[in-house]
């Protein structure tokens, strides 16, 4: 087994060293081996692809398409997702200067913090949130500025904007936002959004907003925030949720031509371009497939009934999701605060596999994420044994 020698072991990317592995992936991994676990974990969906998107992925190896695509992705896909945002962003991207095909949303938000940021930077980041954001934004030299939504129903307010705008000053350079937001569900609403955008216009920042639970939302309509303030939004969507495509790794991002041009060298620089099959597919989904996500919604509104209405029947309490696929309960006070302790009981007493909420940041303590992704048998089996262990506990 090769064994770096001790006097080369400080030779690391010390930004890197000194951040913590993803706790999310982590502590699914601690409790994996548990056995008999029933796992409400990650947000992967348990439906398959649909059929018309798997046989546009076989047709594509089948005619040997698989040479390296244009770096910001064929220009059919880029016609395909333009078309897309403007029926339901109501934004013409241009096809050839405003979007790139990236591997996975994932890769589109390193690809633009890196492309855009700068030490002493600033970026404002509502918590609780998806963690990726963080790492994203530490690793280019600029600070993440953790925001606390606990308060606020789980929502970035516009006074609460303001007020950490001017707090950071001229270093405040952009706003990441998440909605559907993972791990709360909660999403804004129109009137939420024209209140943010008036301070990211008055104070000139960029938005970077992740929709990719976009086509997962549930009792409102959904607004983009691009479609009130395009000149100013860096659009991150992608497939891995809308279409269960999370292996295919088919993300993009949408902004005006001068962004994208830096985005685009990032990109080019991480992965070159994104594989032909996963394309070739997503062309499928975007083309043939709009029905697909509205059965998928379908399912998941009627697991989150569930799910919520068990999870009250035993004591939690949590804001109720508008959309994505989990719910972030409180962890009942005769257990105490600490999220991950909670968690940890819950994997090897009640053998119910959960996120705990600290993993997601400020305002996520004393929360545990449970992601109704799952399949039906397995919520039905968590909520027998969370019962069990409530009414014992």
């Amino acid at each position: 087994m090769p064994t770096l020698p001790s006097e080369m072991k400080t030779i690391v990317n010390h930004r890197v060293a000194a951040l913590p592995p993803a706790q999310i992936r982590a502590f699914d991994d601690e409790i994996s081996a548990i056995p008999g676990i029933v796992k409400l974990t990650l947000g992967e969906p348990d439906f398959n692809v649909p059929d018309h998107v798997k046989q546009a992925a076989v047709r594509s190896i089948e005619e040997n398409d698989s040479h390296y695509s244009a770096s910001r992705g064929t220009m059919a896909l880029r016609k395909a997702i333009s078309k897309y945002l403007q029926q339901t962003r109501q934004v013409n991207y241009d096809p050839a200067a405003e979007l790139i095909v990236t591997v996975g949303a994932t890769e589109a938000i390193t690809a633009t913090t890196f492309a855009l940021l700068n030490p002493g930077d600033k970026v404002i980041i509502p918590t609780p949130i998806f963690s990726l954001y963080f790492p994203s934004v530490a690793l280019t030299g600029a600070e993440p500025v953790s925001v606390n939504t606990v308060n606020d129903n789980f929502l970035l307010t516009a006074d609460r904007l303001e007020a950490e705008v001017k707090k950071g000053g001229a270093a405040v350079k952009a706003v990441i936002l998440n909605y559907p937001n993972n791990p709360t569900g909660r999403c804004y609403s129109k009137e939420e959004l024209t209140a943010l955008v008036a301070v990211i216009k008055k104070h000139h920042l960029l938005a970077i907003v992740d929709e990719i639970y976009s086509e997962l939302i549930y009792d409102q309509p959904f607004t983009s925030l691009a479609s009130l303030l395009p000149d100013q939004t860096i659009l991150i969507d992608g497939l891995s949720k809308s279409h269960a495509m999370t292996g295919y790794r088919l993300g993009y991002v949408a902004a005006p031509g001068d962004v994208i041009n830096q985005i685009s060298k990032m990109h080019s620089f991480m992965v070159t371009a994104a594989n032909d099959t996963a394309q070739a597919a997503a062309l499928e989904a975007l083309t043939n497939g709009s029905a697909d996500p509205v059965a998928f919604r379908s399912h998941y509104q009627k697991r989150r009934y569930k799910l919520a209405s068990a999870l009250q029947k035993m004591g939690f309490s949590f804001a109720v999701p508008d959309g994505a696929f989990y719910l972030f309960a409180k962890v009942p006070e005769r257990f105490g605060s600490d999220d991950f302790a909670f968690a940890r009981r819950l994997a090897h007493e009640a053998k119910v596999g959960v996120i705990p909420g600290s993993a997601f940041g400020a305002g996520g303590e004393g929360h545990v994420r449970l992601s109704y992704a799952a399949a039906d048998s397995s919520i039905d089996q968590a909520i027998e044994r969370l019962t069990a262990f409530m009414e014992k506990n």
